[in-house]
């Protein structure tokens, strides 16, 4: 069974979130002393927010599926907004909620789960969204794809 938009991208961060949380317990003696941990965790969480948040938003605005499972259900190609800056908002503000998390665990070993969440994302999220959009809006998701990058 391929994994391809079966597991919900919020279902997956939370999955990375417990996998950091049981890493930094693993392995305390990794943990650094950061004492900007709670700025950077506040820091990266807000970002995050705001990102899925604009995402969400400019989705609703076009009046189109924001469900992450059916990107064939799309009806509008939205790049106005943050889809100016970024193909994948609601990604990026998930993994920026992700990277808070880790700041606050002071465990750079986590990073690896970050690594595996955009890995993971790439191939099984963002691929086929991609192929759906390709096939649904032809040329203007190519030229979109062109001119905005995947991540930031």
């Amino acid at each position: 069974m391929s994994l391809r938009l079966r597991v919900p991208p919020l279902a997956v961060t939370a999955i990375a979130a417990v996998m950091a949380w049981g890493l930094a317990h693993a392995l305390p003696a990794c943990t650094l002393e950061l004492p900007a941990r709670y700025g950077l965790a506040g820091t990266f969480g807000g970002l995050g927010l705001v990102c899925s948040g604009l995402g969400v938003a400019s989705f609703r605005r076009a009046r189109t599926t924001v469900n992450p499972l059916t990107p064939g259900a799309t009806t509008a190609l939205v790049v106005s907004g943050i889809y100016r800056l970024t193909r994948n908002p609601m990604y990026l503000g998930f993994l920026c909620v992700l990277l808070a998390e880790i700041a606050w665990l002071a465990q750079p070993a986590a990073l690896l789960v970050a690594a595996g969440f955009v890995l993971y994302l790439n191939r099984y999220q963002i691929a086929p969204e991609e192929h759906a959009l390709r096939a649904r809006f032809g040329p203007a998701y190519l030229a979109y794809a062109a001119r905005v990058r995947r991540w930031i």
